[in-house]
């Protein structure tokens, strides 16, 4: 690696491997011209598209475009003037995709030598995705940076108690998606959708451990996580950590694959003092068999179930009813999700619901509210 160059242009090779093509000798020409520093053979790039220099006052890499037909972009968005970039910023000269990264960022898979500058891309009108936006920013999150917590609360079906709370992770990083279900499709991208859960049920199970006065706590687990050789071991850390709290470990219906595997979690789980529940229950298959060999301590149907089941057909409703009953005979506990109207929940009460959840009992609030 040369000394002399502090930043790189990362690219994805055919072969998914990253190559990176130093940025020296500044200014830094980019384009199809042959005595550009990097020659780009590619839809919609221009002779002379754009070029990078140094900024001196802050040591960062300014990318100008050089009035080019099909413009530059920073994180997908096109510029109309000079921009300072950041290590970790994808730039697209025409339809050419490139990341921005530091000599002292990580090692390269492979650093294109200087005599081998020109990059040929495949023609495309749309800005090619190879890269992922904010990847500095959800690392930092993982890291504690804008990681957040809200409750939801789960009632006695009788008489409305609340007597547990479901954890639910929060995003309070400006850069990032607050939504929790973009923030998991980001981290799904990024390989890293485990490490996320992990975080925000860290987080989060800190933060309400000295509020829940008694009151058992519903923790989400990753599909991805529960197979992980540290997945048990760090839940046992968190009850060592937080004497007195009562945690259920909510395993996703698609995690639910296979009956001697998830007996061995529940007892593993047992071991350590921890209930587990199936959540999501019928959004898709049901594994039935799943539930009958490994019986959890509660099934959470899903809200697509639950939700207007007043109105639904009396098929639907038999169903449900049917569903109901089976996990009453296997020894667990119903808990219907979802429920918003008076009329719902009165009927989930005569099919034998005994847990319920929904906006009709309450909605998420912050950890801080409790």
């Amino acid at each position: 690696m040369s000394a002399r160059a502090a930043w790189w242009l990362e690219r994805i090779a055919a072969d998914g491997s990253a190559l990176a093509v130093p940025v020296s000798p500044l200014p830094f020409g980019i384009g199809r011209d042959e005595d550009s520093g990097l020659v780009l053979v590619a839809s919609g790039v221009s002779r002379r598209h754009a070029t990078l220099t140094l900024d001196a006052s802050s040591g960062r890499l300014l990318l100008a475009d050089l009035g080019s037909t099909n413009g530059c972009f920073v994180n997908r968005e096109r510029i109309d003037a000079p921009r300072l970039l950041d290590e970790g910023d994808i730039v697209h000269i025409g339809s050419a995709e490139f990341r921005i990264r530091r000599a002292d960022a990580g090692a390269r898979d492979s650093i294109l030598p200087a005599e081998e500058r020109t990059v040929i891309t495949a023609p495309g009108s749309r800005l090619s995705e190879q890269f992922v936006a904010n990847e500095a920013q959800f690392l930092a999150l993982l890291g504690g940076d804008g990681l957040s917590a809200a409750v939801q609360p789960i009632v006695n079906a009788g008489d409305g108690r609340v007597v547990a709370y479901e954890l639910l992770g929060r995003c309070t990083h400006p850069e990032l998606p607050a939504s929790p279900m973009h923030l998991f499709s980001l981290a799904t991208r990024l390989g890293r959708a485990g490490e996320l859960s992990h975080a925000l049920r860290e987080h989060g199970v800190a933060a309400v451990a000295p509020r829940l006065r008694g009151a058992t706590l519903f923790v989400n687990a990753h599909p991805t996580e529960t197979s992980e050789p540290g997945f048990v071991p760090g839940i046992a850390r968190l009850v060592r950590e937080h004497p007195g709290i009562e945690l259920v470990i909510e395993i996703h219906e698609t995690a639910v694959v296979e009956t001697a595997r998830m007996r061995e979690l529940g007892a593993r789980l047992a071991d350590i003092g921890v209930r587990f529940a199936y959540d999501d229950f019928g959004a898709g298959q049901a594994r039935l068999n799943e539930l009958s060999e490994a019986p959890p301590h509660f099934v959470k149907f899903d809200m697509a179930l639950v939700n207007g089941l007043a109105a639904a057909s009396a098929r639907k409703q038999r169903v449900v009813s049917d569903l109901v009953r089976l996990v009453i005979d296997l020894g667990s506990v119903a808990l219907a999700e979802g429920i918003e109207a008076e009329a719902d929940a009165e009927l989930c009460r005569q099919m034998g619901f005994r847990l319920m959840q929904g906006y009709l009992f309450g909605k998420p609030v912050p950890v801080a509210t409790l």
